[in-house]
């Protein structure tokens, strides 16, 4: 096959790929004025779908309350009343703001953040000197107020593409900042001032996605097909590819500098989505494959920390070989044997052994403990559930950074949860993350708060799109 052939026969590959979402619309649009209905607003099912999400979490918090100390919880209607009001305030804001907004985004996310206050206060009961579910729950109240801050502000994603550039050099000087802090259990990813502790990173892979989704929707076409052939692969220009290669390398290597290599792999995993994404060239994805295998080995290799890590996860009953106790990772093991299918039941097993991690690193295996693989695996088609909604929205949107933005804000949760829930259950070596919503952590609950906040926005547009269309058709009808 000659090369202008290939060339021309990739450019109708692309060109397809281009119109899939616009022909999706079409045949949508065309499906509801048949119907005589477009797609409805539906936020009646979203409320109670909020009602359920709130009460599964309530009962949970009173399971514990009942399984370690045979009474209902003290401020168990406390806990009832704040996280409903805060579902009742996001469902507002939704209601009056973003109409067409997804009814199960929403609900998930209040579902996932009840859960996860549940297991940090099961965890509380272990640990008298170390309460830390009344901190969460601070913290959630805050990050459903920026929540419902970004839903009433944003009135159109597209004015984010704006700031692509400031966006990246941001999220620069946020990944930069911990350098200057003291590093806590060998990695330097806080900044602790006073009594305050912030993980900037956090805040950081939002930015990342907005300026990776801005410039990549801005010059697709010639990431696609500008520069020279080598192999199978059409290269684009150093000019075209050099400035979001920069952030990235950047980026990355700062997170080298502070030990955090599990959001090096975070954003390792989004720079290379969205470039296959936005070009359509699954060459991309060989070549990320390739390079993060040969990063992954170097790390492995030269770095102590990380060499540690790799070692524990292919021999993690040896430190019991060697008689030296159980380490969390196969504290973490026992854990999950423990639970079987059904689990022991809320506040009735051990998970506590796993250590200082058990309510940040290792919640996972808590709730693989006490809820059993059932309940572990709800969890995870909950978190699948919100992933594939946040997909859905981007192949609906008609805007190029919409898309991007979309499919990245996805990504991220996605990577999140293969990340953790891979080295929590001895898939993968172990890095340091927090499971979203689930995990103790203040900047982690924030950040993703505003992560559904965006993934509403994006929503949103994309379904009032629709109805728009049924509009327009119902009334070229005679």
């Amino acid at each position: 096959m000659t090369g202008s052939t290939a060339d021309t026969q990739g450019q109708r590959g692309f060109q397809g790929y281009q119109d899939l979402p616009d022909l999706a619309e079409l045949t949508g649009s065309q499906d509801a004025a048949v119907a005589g209905a477009g797609p409805a607003r539906r936020r009646g099912v979203e409320l109670a779908l909020l009602v359920l999400a709130v009460g599964l979490s309530v009962c949970g918090y009173l399971s514990v309350g009942l399984a370690r100390h045979g009474t209902v919880p003290p401020g168990a209607a406390g806990y009832g009343a704040g996280l409903g009001v805060l579902a009742l305030l996001a469902h507002l804001a939704v209601r009056l703001r973003a109409p067409y907004a997804d009814p199960l985004v929403l609900p998930i996310a209040v579902l996932l953040n009840g859960l996860g206050l549940v297991l940090i206060y099961r965890l509380d009961q272990e640990t008298p000197h170390d309460q830390a579910a009344l901190a969460q729950l601070v913290w959630s109240t805050v990050g459903v107020g920026l929540f419902i801050v970004v839903v009433l502000a944003l009135r159109d994603h597209r004015t984010l593409q704006r700031y692509a550039y400031l966006s990246g050099l941001a999220a620069l000087a946020l990944l930069a900042v911990p350098i200057f802090f003291p590093p806590v259990n060998g990695a330097r990813l806080w900044v602790q001032i006073g009594g305050l502790s912030l993980q900037p990173g956090e805040f950081a892979k939002i930015l990342l996605a907005v300026f990776f989704a801005a410039y990549l929707a801005a010059n697709r076409s010639a990431l696609a097909y500008a520069g020279r052939r080598v192999l199978w692969m059409r290269l684009p220009t150093g000019r075209v590819l050099g400035p979001v290669v920069v952030i990235w390398l950047v980026s990355v290597g700062v997170l080298v500098l502070e030990r955090d290599l599990g959001t090096s792999l975070l954003f390792f995993g989004l720079f290379v989505i969205l470039l296959f994404v936005a070009t359509g060239r699954k060459g991309w994805l060989a070549v990320g494959l390739l390079l993060g295998g040969a990063g992954a080995y170097a790390a492995a290799r030269f770095e102590p920390h990380v060499h540690t890590r790799v070692a524990d996860w292919l021999h993690p009953l040896a430190s019991i070989e060697a008689g030296e106790g159980p380490n969390q990772l196969a504290q973490s093991l026992f854990a999950f044997a423990a639970g079987g299918m059904l689990g022991t039941g809320l506040g009735k097993g051990e998970s506590i052994l796993i250590g200082f991690a058990a309510k940040s690193d290792f919640i996972l295996a808590t709730a693989g403990e006490e809820l059993g693989l059932v309940g572990l695996s709800a969890i995870f088609v909950l978190y699948a559930a919100l992933v594939a909604r946040g997909y859905r929205a981007g192949l609906a949107l008609r805007d190029a950074f919409g898309r991007l933005l979309a499919v990245g804000l996805a990504s991220i949760l996605a990577l999140q949860v293969f990340v953790i829930a891979g080295g929590v259950t001895g898939l993968i070596p172990l890095t340091g993350m927090a499971m979203p919503f689930l995990a103790q952590g203040g900047s982690s609950v924030v950040t993703n708060w505003i992560m559904v906040a965006l993934l509403i926005r994006l929503s949103d547009s994309a379904r009032s799109l629709q109805e728009s269309d049924r509009s327009q058709q119902e009334d070229m009808v005679p």
